[in-house]
């Protein structure tokens, strides 16, 4: 039996496959979201309406979409600190093509065109430059809100076109909105790419051991730099629903999106360190961290209480493992 850093249990052939799927991190994850979706229910008469369900979808979809991405660059060691970044300057050019008029296709175009851009930018200053990647996306996330900030100010961008806000607002039918259905799709595509291909093998292959997946005849650098592209995919994709969802753009949007997503993904089982995740984790994470925040918006808690519980919430679940690990080995 092998443990990941995170308490979730990997299966051996010897082991119960019910048995090691009652014992993994993902269905402690549905115990505790079942949990609070109870504790919201008799916290507030609203939350069980059907509209209010949806509204918390779009509490966490946006940042929820990066996270799928973020899970397979943490996978491998990584990280991106820049997304929130990308989705202020995709926003902000998407904002500014508006001013020239630019119609619906030509925004998305324009937003996602961005985000792959910038995910590149940093993928390019990672594997081609050799630097580490958590000191170029505190670099590269200063820089571009620094860009959307010299392109705006203080001002915002208004008027987007009503076929262009479906996207942030729409709902595919009754009341599930088009958000959500990209969101299951996307996790649906993610599982399929790091649990059932050859590429997620490799994914995780360079998280457990670069060098030895180098040897092997993995190609570490070029991976790593698509999983860069598609963070940046997904942060211009979230800015392009974020956007639509809010009908305007200031240099300030997703102030914060990074803590959140990190959030999702290592609560969802990801290991900080590399090598070990599941997409099914973070899904799971991503519902727990929506239900949380949307649960304490319906009682009316200051935005600032859930910003502290976030970060509470990050450091136990990085610190919980080794303190664990330490209270297993000194009863060894």
């Amino acid at each position: 039996m092998t443990d990941t850093s995170f308490g979730r249990r990997l299966p051996d052939r010897l082991d119960n496959p019910l048995k090691s799927a009652v014992m993994s991190w993902e269905s402690l994850l549905v115990l505790v979201a079942l949990g609070i979706f109870i504790t919201n229910s008799f916290a507030s008469p609203y939350f069980l309406n059907a509209w209010s369900l949806s509204d918390l979808t779009f509490n966490f979809t946006e940042k929820a979409l990066i996270a799928l991405a973020m899970a397979l660059v943490i996978i491998t060691g990584e990280i991106d600190l820049s997304v929130a970044s990308i989705i202020a300057l995709a926003s902000t050019l998407m904002g500014l093509a508006l001013q020239y008029g630019a119609d619906t296709p030509t925004l998305v175009a324009v937003g996602v065109g961005v985000g792959i851009l910038c995910g590149a930018f940093n993928g390019f200053l990672v594997t081609g430059l050799k630097l580490p990647s958590i000191v170029v996306t505190i670099g590269t996330m200063s820089l571009f809100r620094g860009i959307a900030y010299i392109i705006l100010g203080d001002q915002s961008f208004k008027g987007y076109p009503k076929d262009f806000s479906w996207f942030g607002q729409g709902y595919v039918w009754w009341v599930i909105s088009f958000e959500l259905v990209l969101f299951l799709v996307a996790a649906v595509i993610f599982y399929v790419l790091l649990h059932h291909t050859n590429f997620g093998r490799r994914v995780f292959a360079i998280g457990n051991n670069a060098t030895a997946a180098q040897f092997s005849g993995v190609r570490v650098e070029r991976i790593k730099f698509v999983l860069f592209c598609l963070t940046g995919l997904m942060s211009g994709i979230a800015a392009v629903l974020l956007t639509a969802r809010l009908g305007s753009t200031r240099p300030s949007i997703a102030q914060g999106f990074e803590l959140d997503v990190i959030t999702m993904v290592v609560l969802g089982g990801v290991s900080i360190l590399g090598g070990a995740g599941s997409i099914i984790g973070v899904v799971l994470a991503a519902l727990i961290i929506g239900l949380v925040t949307f649960g304490l918006g319906l009682l009316n808690v200051p935005g600032i209480v859930m910003s502290i519980f976030t970060g509470t919430l990050l450091v136990v679940v990085i610190a919980l493992p080794i303190l664990w690990r330490m209270w297993t080995e000194k009863r060894a």
